[in-house]
């Protein structure tokens, strides 16, 4: 089965996961093909701060990104109407998972130029390459060091100010025939007093990797260190305090991949993360509470695909996780775990005339020193049409099932006190999904479709009931949820659109009668409208702009309205006589929209900035 075709799929798609092959090394020129055209929204940079891997999935109709202060502060993505515990985020074959709760998981301190993506992995390439994530798992890859640079300063509302720096460096090796070494470093900073009172950032990310890369093989050394300082009013409790958090991660990481044969490939990946938190429950009184925390993360992970022939192929993902965590809060010894999966999938394809025919059958194995073990189904057919004009058609059918266990918060506090309740009950979450998905590729224009039926068994979810105001609890839930996603795109002479629509319906299940609202498995839209767009009237302008829409299922905790609006709007000048600067104009909130993300968390404000780039 020819895998060029898929590479350009996730430029596309919101859904179309089975092609998904987020670790096949193709050529620079089709890394660079997925940089360009991988957005689904016409802003690819956050107006409040530096951009992060999760900047503009709040525009993303593939996810439904829920924020604390802003999502480069503290953001909880979720994928088809899970919670932030169901997302992973994967870099090269690894997963980088925070053992004490989702809440980190996007805490990732690389900077976007480094990477490609992100592809949005659901269904079965979610079960073959996720890790301890059920529902999806955005996925990023290492980008070829490309010589070139940027230095970016940016001011704006609520004494916002940026300042960022990024360089790379390519050179042929003479001591070794046709290989490159390249470095690349990064800094950024930024900080404001916030779009509402006491909503304060201070944010800083320093990051470099050394690459070596062959015809055949790209090897990266990575570090990133990020620190963040944000504050927000409520932005955990329902008490009307402001409270603060201060966050520290450091993460290693080694990346090989490598082509070999025809159609075959490997990629192994190895980090060491650490994570620090250090949360005040009152910033104008820390000695009230305060709450300490530190993770280490080590894991090995590899991903391949080998062709025995053009016919047959086996898809493979394994990876390992050993992490611990030092907490003044967790109180039952549950304090470090070991995970092991192991996946395999064969395909089988089929050529026919113009169309190609592959199914995908295989399973996946997930165990923990902790846990019981499971054993899950994978398996998909899809009919992919290319024709001789260039156009594309692609009908595919998916069955996957996925499992996961519960974060150290929901399991290893206490059950009886503060503010966070844990179960020490919980089981193995498990996932099973369906779903039946149409692509349609045509000159100028593109639309990808998907309907899909997921049940949740045992998923861990905290709730809140009116006779305990002052605790929220982590309880098992089934949930069934059906879903439609519709994408299109079209492409015009100097402009494009983009427009998406989702629908999500949830029948749930928590087995017991004091559960009056749900903080996150009920926190999602019955109906998403996303509607993008990218305008050059002339060579100097370019105007993009992105907007949401969106009616919330209803929530007790939540105050305010179920219905919300959201535009970024930007403008990017080009002087002619500097064309290698360009000065941004940019808005977010653009109608200060105070909607609720999170049910009681208040919701970000305007934000104006203005900002110069020059590259070189």
């Amino acid at each position: 089965m020819s895998r060029t075709p898929h590479i350009i799929l996730p430029a596309l798609l919101c859904s179309v996961t089975p092609f998904v092959d987020a670790n096949t090394l193709p050529d620079e020129s089709s890394i660079e093909q997925i940089t360009v055209e991988a957005s689904p929204t016409a802003n690819k940079l956050p107006v409040g701060t530096f951009d992060s891997p999760i900047s503009n999935l709040e525009y993303d109709p593939r996810v439904d990104l829920q924020s604390r202060n802003m999502a480069e502060a503290q953001a909880d993505v979720t994928i088809r109407g899970g919670i932030f515990e169901n997302t992973g985020f994967r870099v090269g074959s690894a997963t980088l998972l925070d053992p004490q709760s989702g809440h980190y998981f996007a805490e990732i301190p690389i900077a976007p130029q480094m990477l490609s993506g992100p592809a949005v992995l659901t269904g079965a390439d979610n079960a073959l390459y996720g890790m301890n994530s059920s529902v999806g798992t955005v996925s990023f890859g290492w980008k070829p060091i490309i010589t070139g640079g940027s230095v970016s300063l940016g001011t704006g509302t609520n004494d916002f100010n940026l300042q960022s720096i990024h360089a790379a460096k390519n050179t042929q090796l003479d001591s070794l025939a046709n290989y490159t070494l390249g470095f690349e470093g990064e800094y950024s900073h930024s900080q404001s007093d916030g779009t509402i009172d006491n909503g304060d950032h201070d944010f800083s990310r320093a990051s470099a990797r050394l690459q070596l890369v062959s015809e055949h093989s790209q090897t990266d050394l990575f570090y990133g260190s990020q620190d963040k300082f944000f504050g927000w009013p409520n932005l955990y409790t329902p008490f009307g305090v402001n409270e603060t958090e201060d966050l520290e991660t450091r993460l290693w990481m080694l990346n090989h991949k490598q082509n070999y044969a025809e159609n075959s490939n490997f990629e192994v990946s190895a980090y060491y993360r650490t994570h620090d938190d250090h949360y005040i429950y009152s910033r104008e009184n820390p000695s009230a509470f305060e709450a300490f925390h530190k993770s280490e993360i080590k894991s090995l992970a590899l991903s391949g695909r080998h062709a025995q022939s053009d016919a047959l192929a086996i898809n493979y993902s394994a990876q390992f996780i050993d992490d611990s965590i030092e907490s003044t809060t967790l109180e039952n010894n549950f304090t470090s775990r070991k995970y092991y999966k192991l996946s395999i999938l064969p395909e089988y394809t089929i050529a026919l005339k113009n169309e190609q025919l592959t199914f995908r059958l295989g399973a996946a194995y997930d165990d923990t020193n902790r846990d019981d073990a499971k054993v899950s189904a994978i398996g998909d057919i899809t009919l992919n049409t290319q024709n001789s004009d260039g156009t594309a058609h692609t009908l595919y059918l998916s069955y996957a099932q996925a499992s996961q266990v519960a974060g150290y918060t929901a399991i290893g506090g206490s059950d009886s006190g503060g503010l966070f309740r844990s179960n020490y009950n919980l089981e193995r979450e498990t996932t099973s999904n369906l779903e039946l998905g149409l692509l349609l590729e045509e000159q100028s224009w593109q639309l990808n479709s998907a309907i899909f039926y997921r049940k949740d068994n045992n998923l861990t979810d905290w709730t809140f009931n009116f006779d305990s105001t002052s605790a929220r609890f982590a309880n098992p839930v089934d949930i069934d949820t059906a879903g439609v996603e519709f994408l299109a795109t079209k492409h015009f002479d100097s402009a494009k659109l983009i427009a998406s629509y989702t629908y999500l319906h949830k029948s749930e299940n928590y087995g017991a009668a004091d559960i009056d609202a749900s903080f996150y498995a009920l926190n999602f839209p019955d109906h998403r409208l996303t509607l993008g767009a990218v305008y050059n009237p002339t060579d100097i302008l370019e105007f993009r702009i992105d907007n949401e829409w969106r009616t919330q299922h209803k929530n007790a905790l939540r105050n305010g309205h179920d219905n919300a609006l959201f535009t970024q709007l930007t403008l990017k000048i080009t002087p002619p006589q500097l064309s290698n600067l360009f000065i941004t104009l940019a808005a977010d909130n653009l109608w200060d929209e105070s909607f609720e993300e999170i049910p009681g968390t208040p919701g970000r404000g305007e934000q104006y900035t203005l900002s110069a780039t020059y590259s070189w």
